[in-house]
Parts: structure tokens; C-alpha cells; sequence
């Protein structure tokens, strides 16, 4: 109801009243109504947008896997720009060319970018890989229960005291909310929005059509436990065959950094020490000079993209997603960088 409305309806209530409502009476009225209306609008807008990321921002970055960029992604420009703008200052533009200084700046700067992404998305998938390894058992046991002649309410509450691994404490929930009141298909569709998988939210959507349907919901669960099973394995089928190929791609990265510590470590080094006594000798039409260094960044350079596009390959492959494959590029990325700087 508007404020005008509440109004009128003071009104027309104080001209039949003993004591007619006095204006002071309104004045206080629309007041508090005014108090009231700002802060349900102060609290609707922290639920969305950038009220709720200023009120909850550990909340909304962990929400999901990719939310982390807000932050990591300017963290990472802010370090590459302000570390290379101050060796510049310090040392000159020189140390653009004749150190590796900038490059090191910037491969901290993806790592800054990358490690907490990979991080997050590995933890989501393990939640994932664990809700979904669960969910045939839970649907057959509530079939087996609602076989012998229970409820599903009834089934829930009993399936909710055995052990699911991570996915418990989502049944637990379940059944609070059917013992509350609550509806079994919207108390499952609830859980299905908890869980937050696409399996999940297949089968809960269809077992919920079932339900509301009124066919057999025992057999409609057996079907979506049977359902999710095929689903499971064909995942774990997908990635045993695929690992393979992962580890060709990681062994292909070991082999190119190994090839080139051994062109660097005996070809280069001999040409380039060969190339100095030649030239301090005099003697001409032996090649120049070799710069080592400009070859060894080159090679560092070719590493560390190599590594890092390696790894998304890999996560594509094994996975079937390049998010998948950060885990590996960060890994691949440090280890070229390391290689290159203490080794080579």
C-alpha cells in the first residue's frame, strides 16, 4: 500500500474517531514509514551488484571460480606497471633490454592472475566430483524407502541420518525444511539449486515433474540414481583415457626445456666462446659474435608460452575445460622460469 494511501485511510478513520488523527500524528507517521522505505532500498540494493560485493566481497569473490578476477586481474597490472615503471626510474631503460628484470614482472603478474583461478576451480570441481558421486546412492536408498511404504517426507528424514560425504549436510537441509512445512518438490528444487550442478539439477527437475505428475516416484528415482551413475562413470571413463594424453603434453614440455638446457649448455656456449677468441683474434667469416643472452631469453621466452598454453591444452583435453588446465600452466609457467634463471 502507497504512503498516500496509508494516509487517507488515517484519515478517513479519524473522522469517525472520538479524537480525529492530528497532523504531528502524520508528520510522525510518514516519518517512520520514510525511515522504513530507505532501509529496505539500502538493504535490496546489497543483495545484488556492487552493494553486495562491498558488504560481502569474500562471499561474492569464493561464489564462483572465475568472480576471483575482479580482484586478481588488477592486482597483477598494478604489480607489473608499478614494479617496471620503478626499475626504469631507478635503473634507466636499459634494464629493458639488458636484464630479465621485466620479464620477471611479468610472469609473477600471470601467476598473480592464474594461482588463485586454479585454486578456486580445483576446489570446485572436488565439491562437485563428491556431490555427484553421492547422489545415486541417495536416490536409490529413497526409492528403496518409499518401496516399503514411506512418505518421501519420511523417506528424507531417514536417509538424512546416513552418511553421504559432502553431500549430508545438503539432505540434512532437505529434510529441516520438509519437517517445517515445506513442500517436497519445492523443498527439492531447493536442494537441487544448493547443490548447484547441472546433474543435480537435471535429476531433482525431473523427479519433480514426476512427483507432481503423481506416477511412480519410486521407480522415477531409480531412474535418475541410474541416471547419474552412467553420467558418473562416463566422466571417470572420459578422464582415465584421457590422462594420457596430459601427461604426453606435460612430457613434451620436460622434453622442449630439456632440449634446449642442452643447446644452451653446449652448442650455444662453445659457438659463443668460439665466436669472442675468433673475434678477438682477428679472424674473420667465423659467424660474429653470439649474443647468449639475447638466446637465452628468446628460449626462456618460448618456454614459458609453451608452458603456459601447454596447460591449457591440457585441462581442455583432460578435462574438457581450458579453466581446468590453469593448475598446470602455473605449475609449467614456474617451472620454465626457475629452469631459466637458476639453471640455464
Amino acid at each position: 500500500m502507497a504512503l498516500k494511501d496509508i494516509k487517507d485511510n488515517l484519515l478517513n478513520k479519524g473522522e469517525h474517531a472520538k479524537e480525529p488523527v492530528k497532523p504531528a500524528d502524520l508528520s510522525a507517521m510518514e516519518a517512520e514509514f520514510n525511515e522504513i522505505t530507505a532501509k529496505l532500498e539500502a538493504d535490496r540494493q546489497t543483495r545484488a551488484g556492487l552493494g553486495r560485493f562491498m558488504k560481502h566481497p569474500i562471499e561474492v569473490l569464493t561464489e564462483r571460480p572465475e568472480n576471483i578476477l575482479i580482484v586478481c586481474i588488477p592486482l597483477g597490472l598494478l604489480f607489473f606497471f608499478a614494479g617496471s615503471i620503478y626499475m626504469i626510474a631507478t635503473y634507466g631503460m636499459s634494464v629493458l633490454y639488458k636484464t630479465t628484470t621485466i620479464d620477471d614482472f611479468a610472469v609473477f603478474a600471470v601467476l598473480i592472475c592464474i594461482v588463485p583461478l586454479a585454486l578456486l576451480d580445483f576446489k570446485e570441481q572436488w565439491r562437485v566430483k563428491n556431490l555427484e558421486n553421492a547422489l545415486p546412492n541417495f536416490f536409490r536408498d529413497l526409492a528403496g524407502m518409499n518401496d516399503s511404504g514411506m512418505t518421501l517426507p519420511n523417506a528424507v528424514h531417514i536417509v538424512a541420518t546416513a552418511e553421504y560425504g559432502t553431500l549430508t549436510p545438503h539432505i540434512r537441509k532437505l529434510d529441516n525444511e520438509m519437517s517445517w512445512g515445506v513442500g517436497f518438490v519445492e523443498a527439492l528444487y531447493r536442494f537441487g539449486k544448493g547443490l548447484g550442478t547441472r546433474l543435480a539439477d537435471r535429476s531433482v527437475d525431473l523427479i519433480a515433474k514426476a512427483s507432481r505428475a503423481g506416477g511412480d516416484v519410486s521407480e522415477v528415482l531409480r531412474a535418475a540414481a541410474k541416471d547419474t551413475f552412467e553420467v558418473v562413470n562416463l566422466q571417470q571413463e572420459r578422464a582415465n583415457n584421457m590422462i594420457i594424453y596430459v601427461i604426453i603434453v606435460l612430457v613434451a614440455f620436460a622434453v622442449f626445456c630439456f632440449v634446449i638446457a642442452i643447446l644452451v649448455s653446449s652448442f650455444l656456449t662453445t659457438m659463443a666462446t668460439a665466436g669472442a677468441t675468433a673475434q678477438a683474434a682477428g679472424a674473420s667469416g667465423f659467424g660474429g659474435k653470439i649474443d647468449l643472452f639475447l638466446y637465452k631469453r628468446l628460449f626462456s621466452h618460448a618456454a614459458m608460452l609453451q608452458g603456459f598454453f601447454s596447460g591449457l591444452v591440457a585441462g581442455q583435453m583432460g578435462e574438457g575445460r581450458f579453466v581446468a588446465g590453469l593448475k598446470y600452466s602455473a605449475i609449467m609457467l614456474l617451472i620454465a622460469w626457475v629452469v631459466f634463471r637458476f639453471f640455464i
